[in-house]
């Protein structure tokens, strides 16, 4: 795309961009402060519109970025994934399985200690251990890199992202069915949730 100078309406378009960034950042900084799952929804909600209305103005961007506007989009952009991916996916989760997926003190989920072929309602009664630690800082980096490669340009890098989770994961994937319902769940949003916000910077391209 060729770059042409700013009109007036070009740089309203962008004003109004970089706001909306600025206030899903804004946004997913103030969810995480929130403790309750409950207390974060409405947060979550307003976060995502506030990045599908980002994501519209973008495609409705005549003209590519100078260079300072695109970077501070870009770094917007990148902190968004990786900030505000983890509410998301604690939200979507919530919603699928009723709230009955319980965290872990490491970032990993908490399933019976003998959960297979346990029924659910002896599964509930069984002490519980945590399996998948390490899921919070996992999903950030991994937003980040799916984030990262899709700005780069370099969409062959998503599969060696997947590979090293998918091997990492594999040996704790039969431990229960939480396990493995949160595992596609929460891959599947968070990698939706990177894409969006990768999408934005690649559409004022």
């Amino acid at each position: 795309m060729t770059t042409f100078p700013f009109g007036l309406i070009d740089a309203v378009l962008w004003l109004f961009l970089i706001l909306g960034a600025i206030a899903s950042v804004v946004l997913a900084i103030l969810v995480t402060r929130r403790s309750q799952h409950q207390q974060q929804r409405p947060l979550v909600y307003a976060m995502v519109g506030a990045l599908l209305a980002t994501l519209l103005l973008a495609t409705m961007l005549p003209i590519a970025p100078n260079a300072a506007a695109g970077g501070i989009l870009t770094i917007l952009m990148i902190f968004l994934a990786v900030a505000g991916g983890g509410p998301v996916v604690t939200a979507v989760l919530d919603i699928a399985t009723g709230g009955s997926v319980l965290g872990g003190t490491h970032g990993g989920i908490l399933v019976a200690a003998n959960a297979h072929g346990a029924g659910d309602l002896e599964a509930a009664r069984q002490p519980k251990r945590e399996v998948m630690r390490g899921g919070v800082t996992i999903g950030m980096l991994e937003r980040l890199s799916v984030a990262a490669v899709i700005v780069a340009g370099y969409p062959e890098g998503l599969a060696v992202i997947i590979a090293i989770k998918g091997v990492g994961r594999f040996s704790e994937l039969g431990e229960a069915a939480e396990a493995r319902e949160r595992f596609i769940i929460g891959t599947l949003v968070s990698w939706l949730w990177a894409s969006t916000c990768a999408g934005v910077v690649l559409l004022t391209r």
